[in-house]
């Protein structure tokens, strides 16, 4: 009896993969030159055609860059570390924020579970860094708390939504809880994003709440996969 194929994607997408990995992992560094299409082949024990195509996907991605007469390179930047914090300081040459609508809205059902509210206010943005999109974020506030208050303004929060909470006698707390799952981009996730071919959006779902333990803020957060890795700094405690 014939075993299915336990990886039914199609080859160059497998050798993709596996270079990836290891671009991601440090074991090609960034500004390393990649084995030759030669080498590759041999490796993979695939067709010359196969490698192109899995070299362009991640040309594509940004992962690797051309040089003629050289070869393919690792791009010379490390893969994105997005700090995966409560808040992210703007600062001149990192981090900004696009706003892109804030409305009175139904959460969808995970949300307004968690969030204990059937009716909130929604901010949408756009995170970018260096002028790249990096983030795509939708923010949730119960209704009762945010309605009439900056927060339900389509314009930016001097100091952001914690400083405004905290004056609105719901302080956030320091802790949040995130739940992680990777899928397939929408097309406006795809267009706003502006994402390769192929790639995947990791989306954390976050809840965090006052330092009553009251629910404040429910975050839904998209970022491509290709080329970002979430860091959580878990801070001890004596």
């Amino acid at each position: 009896m014939t075993r299915p194929n336990p990886d039914p994607r199609p080859q160059h997408e497998r050798v993709a993969a596996e270079l990836r990995a290891r671009i991601l992992d440090g074991s090609l560094a960034p500004r390393a030159r990649l084995p030759s299409v030669t080498q590759l082949v041999a490796e993979f024990e695939t067709a010359n055609a196969t490698v192109q195509r899995a070299l362009d996907l991640l040309k594509a991605e940004g992962l690797v860059r051309s040089r003629p007469g050289a070869g393919v390179f690792v791009h010379d930047e490390p893969p994105f570390v997005v700090d995966a914090a409560a808040y992210l300081p703007v600062t001149p040459d990192g981090f900004e924020y696009r706003l892109l609508d804030v409305a009175a809205a139904t959460p969808p059902p995970d949300v307004a579970e968690l969030l204990q509210a059937e009716q909130a206010i929604l901010r949408r943005r756009l995170m970018l860094h260096n002028g790249h999109p990096v983030e795509l974020s939708a923010s949730y506030y119960p209704h009762d708390i945010a309605a009439g208050t900056p927060l339900a303004r389509k314009r930016r929060i001097p100091g952001g939504a914690p400083r405004l909470l905290t004056e609105l006698g719901h302080p956030q707390d320091v802790a949040f809880v995130d739940r992680i799952a990777v899928r397939p981009p929408t097309t406006a996730e795809v267009e706003k994003l502006q994402l390769p071919h192929g790639a995947s959006v990791i989306r954390q779902l976050r809840l965090i709440r006052d330092t009553g333990g009251s629910p404040v803020e429910v975050t839904v957060m998209l970022k491509g996969s290709h080329r970002h890795q979430l860091r959580y700094t878990i801070a001890g405690g004596s």
